[in-house]
């Protein structure tokens, strides 16, 4: 192991360009994801005929299939029906298909853990529909989502690693490269990955705590 050559400053600032991808990615597809599966999670609690039909058999299709073969679908098989999308494009419409199925499921859950005595009390007293869902349902689902949905956010982060298999210039990749000029520099590099993973993903889970508690 060659700690002091793995760690040289050439090698620790290509990882930091690997690693600030890795954020853009992630960045990107928990803003876009949080905003598709909570439509998908609230059409799916609606039960509104035919539409909420097709996004449960859309996302329980998502829901079973590794992500893996997600993002080999959105990179190489989308360009054969002329849809050719760069790396960064191409991880993040992956992972919002894969994350959006996942985080709907979370939202829909949350949605139906509030007693029904509650909203029957909010219709009687007049609110219709969309009335009781944001002024009754949603204020009390929220702090029992937010635990599972930081928590899915983190295997968000997490997952972009898989990117590494269209050679998208993230941290995993960039470690590869580095690997690759010295075996004594694999452990060295991989601790040093596992490090940054590590800290941001400590981060949202204190960020998690916080919010659990001021939202109860």
């Amino acid at each position: 192991m060659d700690f002091t050559g793995a760690y040289s400053p050439e090698h620790l600032s290509f990882l930091l360009q690997g690693f600030g991808v890795t954020l853009e990615v992630a960045f990107y597809s928990i803003v876009l994801s949080f905003i598709v599966g909570t439509v998908l999670g609230v059409v799916r609690y609606a039960k509104i005929p035919v539409l909420s039909q097709a996004v449960v058999l859309a996302v329980e299709t998502v829901r079973n299939l590794p992500l893996l073969l997600i993002i080999f679908f959105t990179y190489f098989a989308l360009p054969e029906i002329g849809f050719k999308l760069d790396k960064m494009f191409a991880a993040v419409l992956a992972l919002v298909i894969f994350e959006s199925a996942m985080i709907s499921e979370i939202v829909r859950s949350g949605l139906k853990s509030v007693e029904k005595g509650q909203i029957e009390a909010a219709r009687s007293s007049g609110l219709n529909n969309v009335q009781t869902l944001w002024h009754i349902v949603l204020p009390q689902a929220l702090r029992r989502m937010v635990p599972p949905i930081v928590s899915q956010f983190i295997s968000l982060l997490k997952d972009t690693s898989l990117a590494v298999v269209i050679a998208l210039p993230e941290l995993m990749n960039h470690a590869q490269i580095i690997n690759g000029r010295n075996v004594n520099y694999v452990i060295p590099i991989f601790v040093c990955v596992a490090v940054m993973y590590f800290a941001v993903n400590y981060a949202l889970s204190v960020l998690s705590r916080r919010l659990e508690r001021r939202v109860s």
